[in-house]
């Protein structure tokens, strides 16, 4: 354990985009992998996720990936909503400001963020944004 406190030493913006259903909670096939962690390790200060266009009520997953194996982490569930000239896009964020039973997270070498959507409807997709830095 560190004596001292350790800050991240180099920030970093990482994301990817949702667009196939995948149901499982256990073992998804049909992820994408949002961050994948440093040399030695990182950590996640804000998730921010954004609809590419329209969707549905659904349920974005998110599971922490060793290498081998899935563990859900957490759930976002999604809005319905058409976006329009007057009406923007489905967002949701999740920080350790705000959500500090949540985030950070600190996630070791070999690991990686992931995410799924688990409603065909939702066909455009949902933008999953991480923000970080490696240790």
């Amino acid at each position: 354990m560190a004596t001292s406190a350790q800050y991240v030493a180099t920030p970093r913006i990482s994301f990817g985009a949702v667009t196939t259903a995948d149901t499982s909670r256990t073992a998804p096939s049909t992820v994408v992998t949002i961050f994948t962690a440093g040399s030695s390790g990182s950590r996640i200060d804000q998730i921010d996720l954004v609809g590419i266009g329209t969707t549905t009520a659904s349920m974005i997953r998110l599971f922490i990936y060793d290498g081998a194996n899935y563990s859900l982490w957490k759930e976002i569930p999604t809005l319905a909503v058409t976006p329009s000239g007057t009406a923007s896009v489905w967002m949701s964020s999740i920080s350790s400001s705000i959500n500090s039973d949540v985030l950070p997270l600190i996630i070791p070498s070999g690991y990686s963020l992931r995410a799924t959507i688990n409603d065909t409807q939702t066909s455009s997709g949902v933008n999953i944004i991480a923000r970080g830095g490696d240790f």
